[in-house]
């Protein structure tokens, strides 16, 4: 009997602890510079997590309005969507790139230089609980590659 009671004590008490957070890499960080008068950029990083994980949003505290987008193909023409969430799933590299997932920056206040390095904060939920992870994205030459935006 009073075995009983400690096993069941024991996994009440394993039942309470909080979820570990995921542990999320982000590596090759990158935002696009953009030109004067241009209010639209995107970020663009590759993501991994130990465990499953959904990229809920993200933010920036210099950028005005920060989107997680999507562009696929619809027909014959390219659309781009904010969408709610991106999979993270267990292990596998989920990449942000130009013309697929990407994090939206909208609404510039003035133009991003190459070089520049834009904060932004991804929160991610795995587990039932939400995490913010800090990330430095490094302003590249539009002229590196990729799909040019418009809003």
């Amino acid at each position: 009997m009073k075995l009983n009671v400690l096993i069941v004590s024991a996994l009440a008490t394993l039942a309470v602890q909080p979820a570990l957070a995921a542990t999320i890499s982000v590596t090759d960080a990158w935002a696009r510079a953009t030109k004067p008068g241009q209010p639209v950029s995107g970020a663009y990083m590759k993501l991994q997590s130990d465990a499953d994980a959904r990229l809920l949003s993200a933010s920036s505290p210099s950028i005005p309005t920060v989107e997680v987008h999507e562009m696929k193909m619809d027909g014959d023409v390219m659309r781009m969507r904010e969408v709610k969430a991106i999979e993270l799933p267990k292990g596998e590299a989920v990449t942000l790139q130009p013309g697929g997932y990407h994090i939206m920056l909208m609404n510039l206040k003035k133009p991003i230089a190459a070089g520049e390095v834009i904060p932004l904060t991804l929160v991610i939920e795995s587990g039932g609980k939400r995490q913010n992870v800090e990330v430095k994205a490094t302003a590249r030459d539009a002229a590196m590659g990729g799909m040019q935006h418009a809003h």
